[in-house]
């Protein structure tokens, strides 16, 4: 998979520190330099939480440039309309972006798509026979890609709603026939890979990624004032998917039947427990599961500019406009009986490496990895560069590491290797050897 980090080599100190933090185990250390196996990340963006030294970082497009090639259209995630204390509204936003720079976002497509996509849910539950829920969101693109390497079991439980930004850029495409280039503007590595490689579709409409903190500090330097000349969204509900629970908030405005019974968590960590639950069956009378990788939601986004808790508090005193008018409606049954609110193709599992390249020499190499494990001391403790002995074990296997890179084996090695020396050491030639000595 295409990760959203990139790494700076110049920068790593070789500290360790990240490969703990990873979900998937992703991350190695060799050589004092930090390796992603690509197959293995999500992009969760926790390992650039852990680093002190600022050696990852996210993998996104240079938006001087493209700003230097013409006004890009900006299709802007729902948490950057909450990132400025100057700009309190979203139409503030708005006329900023065009004052400074003629950018144009796409807030009215992007109020379509996330109320069709909040519809869509509740039509997948209506439709799921109860033994089959709950259904899990695809908002998150960390949280499916966590499903696919984690939870594979999982899978069928995903609803199969495409993204709302994918949708609003097509809406754009297809209403305005514009065929410019869209950029995303992204809180997180998951969504910059999300552009690059989407999942459930072949190809993305979004041609470039930027993080939320790149743009709005650019916005903010530029020190734009506003007239208030841009009319005032009519829907902002939208904006609410930022928060945790914001999702679940939206789709009740379209339950049918009655009220949902929905889970919003989020946060890495809480996320994989709820999963966890949800694996053993224990999640009764749940129609509906939100997770989120990030604390408090997309506003935790290691890509925005904001504090989480600010944004929070923006977002929870932004007025809203729960129920839709008869146009709003009608718009949202017609684009759902389109169809385009539905993934391409079914979320497959994510396989791991084999470790040979047939079946007989991967159960051989499965056999010595468990060998070799039972020979570490299991403390996990990370001074190899690997996250776990396991791994460890699994690169010995693949000719990627050696049993001393392990400091314990290793300190053994050298103790055999002493004592030998010793021995050595006793020993005289037996032309030199006298009577007595054999005596």
């Amino acid at each position: 998979m295409i990760s959203g980090v990139k790494i700076l080599d110049s920068v790593c100190k070789g500290c360790v520190n990240c490969i703990k933090s990873c979900p998937t185990e992703a991350i190695r250390v060799v050589d004092g330099l930090v390796h992603i196996i690509p197959e293995l990340c999500i992009s969760c963006g926790e390992c650039l939480r852990t680093c002190r030294e600022k050696a990852l970082g996210l993998d996104e497009d240079d938006w001087g440039v493209l700003r230097a090639y013409g006004s890009p259209i900006l299709l802007a995630d729902p948490t950057f309309y909450v990132q400025f204390g100057s700009y309190w509204r979203p139409s503030l936003v708005r006329e900023a972006l065009l004052g400074v720079w003629g950018v144009e976002d796409l807030a009215e497509e992007m109020s379509v798509a996330f109320d069709l996509v909040a519809y869509a849910n509740c039509r997948a539950i209506e439709e799921t026979p109860p033994d089959r829920l709950p259904l899990i969101s695809t908002y998150c693109p960390a949280m499916i890609r966590l499903i696919r390497a984690r939870f594979p079991e999982l899978l069928g439980h995903l609803i199969p709603s495409e993204s709302p930004l994918e949708i609003a850029a097509l809406l754009h495409r297809k209403n305005k026939g514009d065929v410019r280039p869209v950029t995303l503007a992204a809180p997180c590595p998951a969504k910059i890979a999300m552009v690059r490689e989407p999942v459930g579709r072949e190809t993305s409409i979004v041609t470039h990624a930027v993080s939320v903190r790149r743009v709005v500090r650019d916005l903010l330097a530029a020190g734009s004032r506003v007239e208030q000349d841009v009319p005032a969204l009519e829907n902002k509900r939208w904006i609410l998917w930022g928060l945790r629970g914001g999702e679940s908030r939206h789709m009740a405005q379209f339950s049918r039947r009655r009220p949902l019974r929905t889970l919003a968590v989020s946060g890495l960590r809480n996320s994989i427990d709820l999963l966890r639950e949800l694996e053993l069956g224990r999640l009764q009378n749940i129609d509906f599961v939100e997770c989120r990788v990030c604390d408090l939601g997309c506003i935790g986004g290691i890509g925005n500019a904001e504090s989480r808790f600010l944004a929070h508090l923006r977002l929870k005193n932004l007025p809203q406009k729960w129920r839709l008018s008869p146009e709003e409606k009608r718009t949202v049954e017609e684009l759902y009986e389109s169809g385009i609110w539905r993934l391409e193709k079914a979320v497959e599992p994510l396989e791991r490496l084999p470790l040979g390249e047939d079946l007989a020499e991967s159960m051989a190499k499965l056999k010595r990895l468990k060998s070799i494990y039972a020979e570490l001391p299991h403390l996990d403790c990370g001074a190899c560069g690997r996250p776990s002995c396991h791994a460890l074990a699994e690169d010995v296997v693949r000719g990627d590491a050696e049993m001393t890179d392990c400091v314990f084996k290793l300190r053994d090695r050298i103790a055999s290797l002493a004592e030998e020396i010793t021995n050595l050491s006793k020993n005289v030639p037996h032309t030199l050897r006298t009577r007595s000595d054999e005596r």
